[in-house]
């Protein structure tokens, strides 16, 4: 039996995080992970240049049945202290579009960065040690692998959620929550591309195309990059749309983000000769618009058109509705909405309130974050909290 003061389940993001800061104090920490290595997700995050943390970072970014329950966290540790930390180990970094901050280089400094802190602070991460059971009593937790059992005052659920199974992620944390009597808000794919229906089949002729829109769901808009796809729609701007959209809703495109709905009038007056598609094009990509004027039953010269029928057309762009069947699920999603319940924990520290000396953090709770950065954001957040007092 090995004597600690705090167990850390989960080598990810935040529960490294967790187990530096703990250290940092002089707790006696490990951690422990059922995969081979630390920091796999981390790994593959940002094509492996790792978006670590967004500049952008509010709590209205993010979701979760307490929209509230984030803005403490976030408050106490924010994206400035992590650039802060990446700056003292001299880990070079540029910012992208929207605030995203990446490594100049790879992914591996992030996770040899996190290493280093937890061993700094006396703490130690094993891998391969797959949990086979957890108890509590007499104010002690128990977790037993195949290498042995260890035991601690202190508990840290960080095992993230279901999201990219072949990393190995799974749904561990919710069991886990729900063994201890912890409500568990019905977890689903978030940041994640969606499907369409054979409606909408034209859109799958199309697929590797990109084009700027305006795409909203859920009563929240995104401006930025959407992909056709041979399945139906991803990019950025619906990966983030996808966060907020709910089976049987409507996901509103915005073909047409830069100008107004007269736009087409405008082009008429300036050279009615030319076609829909042909004035659309200077908006989005050719095979785009070709594909929508056709769509529309409007692929005729602008002169042809009346004003009325280039208004109607105008606004149909400016306000396309999709009706996706679903999404690509976990296997494509980048993070889980939902999870263990925020009702259930401390805002301030991560501890489960009818539990003592239990916490959780980083994915497996019921925040998410938007894309580029968010979520690591969280996860350096709710770590640090946690890590501050177990």
């Amino acid at each position: 039996m090995f004597e600690l003061d705090a167990i850390v389940l989960g080598a990810g993001a935040a529960g490294l995080f967790c187990a530096a800061q703990a250290g940092k104090r002089g707790r006696r920490t490990l951690v422990l992970d059922h995969a081979d290595a630390p920091g796999k997700k981390i790994l593959i995050s940002g094509g492996g240049r790792c978006n670590f943390t967004n500049i952008g970072t509010v709590p209205e970014r993010f979701l979760s049945t307490n929209r509230h329950f984030a803005r403490s966290a976030l408050s106490r540790y924010t994206a400035q202290d992590f650039v802060d930390l990446i700056d003292s180990y001299g880990i070079a970094w540029h910012e992208k579009t929207l605030g995203q901050l990446f490594c100049d280089g790879s992914a591996r400094q992030v996770v040899a960065m996190l290493m280093d802190e937890v061993e700094r602070g006396g703490g130690e991460v094993r891998c391969d040690h797959a949990i086979s059971d957890v108890t509590h009593a007499d104010g002690r937790y128990t977790v037993t692998t195949q290498h042995g059992r260890f035991t601690a005052p202190s508990l840290v659920i960080a095992t993230g959620g279901p999201s990219i199974p072949k990393m190995g992620a799974s749904g561990f944390a919710y069991d886990l929550a729900r063994q201890f009597g912890l409500k568990v808000v019905e977890p689903r794919p978030a940041l994640v591309p969606l499907t369409l229906s054979d409606q909408d089949i034209l859109f799958r002729e199309l697929s590797g195309v990109a084009s700027q829109v305006n795409a909203s769901a859920g009563g929240t808009t995104f401006r930025e990059a959407a992909l056709m796809t041979h399945r139906g729609l991803s990019g950025p701007a619906i990966l983030q749309a996808s966060s907020y959209w709910h089976h049987g809703e409507v996901l509103a495109i915005d073909f047409l983000p830069e100008t107004y709905a007269e736009c087409l009038i405008t082009a008429k007056q300036q050279n009615p000769k030319a076609s829909v598609s042909t004035a659309l094009r200077s908006h989005m990509p050719q095979r785009l618009a070709t594909a929508l004027a056709e769509r529309l039953g409007a692929e005729r010269p602008l002169g042809d058109c009346r004003d009325k029928d280039l208004r109607t057309i105008g606004a149909r762009l400016k306000n396309w509705q999709f009706h996706p069947n679903g999404t690509e699920g976990f296997a494509k999603a980048e993070v889980t909405a939902g999870g263990i319940s925020t009702a259930e924990l401390s805002s301030k520290t991560m501890e489960v309130k009818k539990v003592p000396g239990l916490y959780a953090i980083g994915e497996c709770v019921d925040v998410t974050g938007w894309l580029g950065g968010y979520n690591f954001q969280w996860a350096w957040a709710s770590g640090y909290a946690a890590g501050e007092v177990v």
